[in-house]
């Protein structure tokens, strides 16, 4: 049940980050589940040491889990395009 939850969770937060990255219409949401949850375990490993917090591939929902792992989604699509077109946007 926590696997679909966070395929779940992990295709929203994709969702929103390619909204606020302006990629949504480059993709479907298989690569917003991917941008998700990988965003996800980016954020487990370098935001959630400096907050405090857990990420959502642990189990864990709260606001904090959330935000940082929106935040991880944000910096894997910036990434991406930093090397794909040569911007962050």
């Amino acid at each position: 049940m926590t696997l679909l939850l966070i395929l779940l969770v992990g295709g929203i937060i994709g969702w929103l980050a390619s909204i606020l990255m302006r990629t949504d219409a480059q993709q479907g949401i298989f690569l917003n589940i991917v941008v998700g949850v990988a965003g996800a375990v980016l954020a487990g490993f370098l935001v959630n040491p400096l907050l405090g917090g857990a990420p959502i591939t642990s189990g864990s929902f709260d606001i904090l889990s959330l935000f940082t792992s929106f935040l991880g989604s944000v910096l894997l699509l910036a990434l991406v395009n930093l090397f794909r077109r040569g911007s962050v946007r």
